[in-house]
């Protein structure tokens, strides 16, 4: 699935919030609401992160991001933030099982990879 980086709008970065706004339709196919959250793969990342998806905001019919610090740190270290005005960065995001999913360049970029023997669903 294609998801789109998302920012809260704000113009400093220490107030900067950022993360990944996920399709309704994507949403609806591939994350269980009966989960309180989902594990992020950002690849070349140190460690999975884990974000909340039990909130009103990701199950409404406008908002659906998943937040957190630690994806504004992984879109600035690969050079995707901050994006120029009205055009956020595009992203593959492939599920590896029940709400977890290896997130990726989108556009043939090479970095981050997904890890080794992992494919796209």
């Amino acid at each position: 699935m294609i998801v789109t980086a998302w920012k809260n709008g704000r113009h400093h970065a220490s107030e900067t919030s950022y993360g990944l706004k996920v399709a309704a339709s994507d949403r609806d196919r591939f994350f269980d609401p009966e989960e309180d959250s989902a594990v992020l793969e950002l690849g070349g990342w140190v460690a999975p992160v884990t974000v909340n998806t039990h909130k009103d905001s990701f199950w409404g019919p406008a908002c659906r991001e998943l937040i957190d610090r630690e994806i504004g740190c992984w879109l600035r270290q690969n050079g995707l933030a901050p994006w120029p005005k009205g055009r956020p960065p595009k992203l593959v995001m492939v599920p590896l099982g029940r709400n977890r999913f290896a997130v990726r360049l989108h556009g043939g970029g090479t970095r981050p990879r997904l890890p080794a023997g992992r494919g796209e669903g």
